[in-house]
């Protein structure tokens, strides 16, 4: 069995800002050991760096920079840039990596280290292991041997053209009225100025980063007042970022929420319709509900799971040959477009499918109607395997045995924090809070954190 990374988690590393494995000395040597495995396939090595607008992402990005010339690599920094940005510009001008700096939806407190192959996608396990074994090396970092960062402002412009391209020729966005939360994010930065070239009348939310404020009660993991200001404004589509905008989560002019999996349920019979579904099948992760595998399949669907992460999603879709798939969360891949999840390629193709189908998005939702599914994270101690733990086992096991083939669980550990995650979802409100609280307690009685 091939190791296992043991500092990466399904979306690069990520913990608190100035704590280990983010503390200055060791993202210095992990800029080092990245630096070291590159030089095995590129030369000379370029490393495209970006971040999102947490206040720690300066000094993260200069030590991971001075780790990386002294292996003898340049840097260009791309600024304040989404992820998919980062792994665009990798893809785009051949460079041997892409770099970025950003925790995500975790808020400003945290940071996290993200790297994209040559190809745009997240690195193989294999090469995370690799790089991780020269992490631990005793070797000395010395002098910087390559060019310290480069700033390179056509970046961003060559990102925005982009995404402009992808709107197909004779599609007029215009028309379209948004509402577009930035999370005081990535996004702010791009956001508008898409949305400017489009033609499209916005009303701007949350672009106001101060170092501290993203994702603070808004994005996509707060998109109440997206929603709202949706309904209340009689928009055409509403839209809430996280902080590095790979994912996207969707409003209505109702108001209604629409996560990942109603953007899945919306626009894979609008792709099948036209022949562009490839494979016939979406991919979906553990965590997609049972009610868009039973509604994509009366359609002639098909739905394929993975792992939690878009990195998985992403591998299941290229081996199965499958063009669309996406998570619960908000990431959406459209592997023909781009093979990172990009919320703003999501939000282009959902207000493509509005201008070609003519119809709000209230009508291509219809009468989708998801399973009641609640999700408690318990914070862990330890990580043993789950089923190994017979009061846990049982409590799963009665689960299973009482929500049949019409409900799901699935508990799993987070990838990149120190949480046992509980998914329960059935037909029977009652019974899915029953079962969480049930399963939930079992594992805290267990392995939970002591608290005060």
């Amino acid at each position: 069995m091939s190791p296992k990374p043991e500092l990466f988690g399904t979306d690069g590393i990520r913990g608190v800002a100035g704590q280990y494995p983010l503390d200055r000395v060791t993202i210095r040597k992990l800029g080092r050991a990245v630096g070291v495995v590159l030089q095995n396939s590129s030369t000379p090595v370029r490393v495209v760096l970006g971040k999102d607008t947490r206040e720690s992402n300066q000094w993260i990005s200069a030590a991971i920079t001075e780790g990386l010339a002294t292996a003898g690599a340049e840097v260009v920094d791309a600024g304040i840039i989404t992820t998919p940005g980062i792994a665009f510009l990798t893809r785009h001008h051949g460079f041997a990596a892409g770099v970025m700096v950003s925790a995500s939806h975790n808020p400003y407190q945290d940071n996290g280290i993200k790297i994209f192959s040559p190809a745009g996608t997240k690195l193989a396990e294999s090469q995370e292991v690799e790089i991780e074994g020269h992490l631990q090396a005793p070797e000395e970092l010395g002098e910087a041997n390559g060019t310290a960062s480069v700033a390179v402002p056509g970046c961003l412009e060559d990102y925005l053209e982009h995404l402009v391209g992808l709107v197909p020729a004779g599609i007029d966005l215009s028309r379209f009225r948004v509402v577009a939360d930035c999370a005081n994010g990535a996004a702010s930065r791009i956001a508008p100025l898409l949305l400017a070239r489009l033609g499209i009348k916005a009303h701007i939310l949350n672009a106001e980063p101060n170092g501290r404020n993203i994702n603070l009660e808004c994005g996509s993991l707060h998109p109440e007042v997206m929603m709202e200001t949706a309904r209340a404004e009689q928009a055409d589509l509403g839209v809430a970022f996280d902080g590095d905008a790979d994912r996207a989560i969707f409003s209505t002019g109702s108001g209604r929420r629409a996560d990942g999996d109603h953007v899945l349920y919306a626009i894979a019979p609008f792709l099948a319709q036209r022949g562009l579904l490839k494979g016939s099948a979406v991919v979906g992760t553990l965590m997609t509900n049972l009610a868009l595998e039973l509604a994509l399949a009366r359609q002639h669907i098909g739905l394929k799971r993975t792992a939690v992460g878009d990195k998985y999603v992403l591998e299941e879709m290229l081996r199965s040959g499958i063009s669309l798939g996406g998570e619960q969360s908000g990431h959406i891949i459209f592997s023909d477009l781009s093979l990172a999840g990009d919320g703003m390629i999501t939000f282009l193709e959902v207000l493509r499918l509005l201008a070609e189908t003519g119809k709000s998005f209230d009508d291509l939702l219809g009468s989708y109607k998801p399973f009641p599914q609640l999700i408690r994270n318990v914070r862990v101690k330890e990580k043993p395997v789950l089923e190994s733990i017979p009061t846990v086992a049982q409590a799963i096991a009665d689960c299973c045995l009482a929500l049949g083939e019409r409900g799901r669980v699935v508990v799993r550990y987070s990838g990149t924090e120190p949480l046992a995650r509980v998914m329960v979802e059935g037909e029977d409100a009652q019974a899915v809070e029953d079962h969480t609280a049930s399963i939930a307690r079992a594992i805290d009685d267990a392995i939970g954190q002591v608290r005060d």
